[in-house]
């Protein structure tokens, strides 16, 4: 038996109620993920929770799904949200707490839909301790692909992806990635696709917030208007499908109903279609491999009418050609990209820089790295690069 098709198999053998344990709770994702585990009663029992500092969201959650630990950002928000709990439920704290969450025992499935990499060692805790895994976290494997995905490896973990255009990609494949070809990964464009480069900045950043079909946080919603998100995806598909940058493409489907596709050996390509509605990758990720009703709507053909397709303007989003600088750089290249990223749409976002000029301080942070790479790459030499993009991006940001 083929090692996809033997994971599949254990996978299918779990019988019973999976205990999960979910990492960045009050996020999109993490709410999404509650949603479908309550219509799904009697499968699934919330073990754990996390928040970095929403208690007030995350005491709500608690009292709801009554987990036997919460963890929460220090220990000042601790002492806040203990009072809010129910009676037998543990607060943790900090890097620890998540990292003591990711690896219970009592643990079947970590939920990873906290941002940042500061997932990257709870998530390594939870491959090394043989959890399956369900993964909304962009970054990690964007910063340490090669790591995770080597770590996941050799302990025979899966690595379930829940954003939907990998969740597709996923899908598609089914266990066979040896005759895969190529990949493409398909975005509406975010809400700047049919406006002029120039008109960029005299935008409110309410517009740029608003995606035209995606409910989503305020950091992936810049990274769709700027399409550094599928820069990003380009990195994550690299990694989690051993598929090198070149046989990635993105493709523009403003209908947003194919949500991947791949192409196989023989040039056959498959696409995973359906509604916008992060529940579906989200149920799909929990119950794999199974597949249950989804509390999502049908797609109607003829309602839609056409999908449409067309190649990304490189030169009015040059966020892509920096991640795909990043994916043939390699080492710590990736990592660069994205704390320089996340740092520059924070400024952007707090009005210290113009939208336009989000790229140029990536790109600008890009020229100055000293890349780490080859056998000797470590998670320490992942978050000194992260710590150093951000520091160069905040300073460019100030000037």
């Amino acid at each position: 038996m083929s090692p996809a098709l033997l994971r599949r198999a254990t996978y299918g053998k779990k019988c019973g109620v999976k205990r999960i344990a979910l990492l960045g709770s009050t996020g999109s994702i993490g709410v999404n993920t509650l949603d479908v585990v309550s219509k799904l009663r009697g499968r699934f029992r919330v073990v754990a929770l996390s928040a970095d500092s929403n208690i007030e969201l995350l005491s709500r959650q608690a009292r709801a799904f009554r987990p036997k630990v919460v963890s929460v950002g220090n220990g000042l928000l601790a002492s806040r949200i203990e009072k809010l709990l129910p009676r037998g439920t543990k607060v943790v704290t900090g890097p620890e707490g998540l990292g003591e969450i990711a690896v219970r025992s009592d643990v079947d499935m970590a939920v990873f839909a906290i941002s940042g990499t500061a997932c990257l060692r709870p998530l390594a805790a939870a491959i090394g301790a043989r959890k399956e895994v369900a993964l909304a976290n962009k970054e990690a494997l964007v910063s340490a692909g090669p790591l995770i995905m080597k770590l996941a490896s050799s302990r025979g973990v899966t690595i379930i992806p829940i954003d939907s255009e990998h969740s597709a990609i996923f899908q598609c494949i089914d266990g066979r990635p040896n005759t895969l070809s190529r990949i493409y990964l398909t975005g509406s464009g975010g809400p700047l696709l049919d406006i002029d480069k120039k008109a960029f900045n005299g935008l409110p950043a309410s517009f740029i917030l608003k995606h035209p079909k995606w409910n989503m946080g305020r950091k992936i919603s810049v990274d769709s208007a700027t399409m550094m998100n599928k820069g990003l995806e380009i990195l994550e598909a690299q990694y989690l499908f051993g598929v090198d940058e070149q046989r990635i493409e993105v493709l523009i489907h403003p209908e947003a109903i194919v949500h991947s596709m791949v192409e196989f050996a023989d040039g056959s390509v498959m696409a995973q279609m359906a509604l916008p509605d992060m529940r579906l990758p989200i149920q799909y990720a929990l119950t794999y491999p199974e597949r249950l009703a989804a509390p999502v709507g049908r797609v109607d053909f003829p309602k839609i009418g056409k999908l449409t397709f067309r190649a990304p303007d490189a030169g009015k989003f040059p966020c892509l050609e920096l991640a795909r600088e990043a994916a043939r750089a390699g080492g710590t290249a990736p990592v660069v990209l994205c704390a320089a990223d996340e740092e520059a749409v924070k400024c952007y976002l707090d009005g210290a820089i113009k939208f336009s000029e989000i790229p140029e301080v990536i790109e600008k942070v890009m020229k100055r790295r000293n890349d780490v790479k080859g056998p000797a790459l470590a998670i320490g030499h992942i978050l000194d690069a992260d710590a150093w993009a951000r520091e160069e991006a905040r300073s460019l940001c100030c000037h």
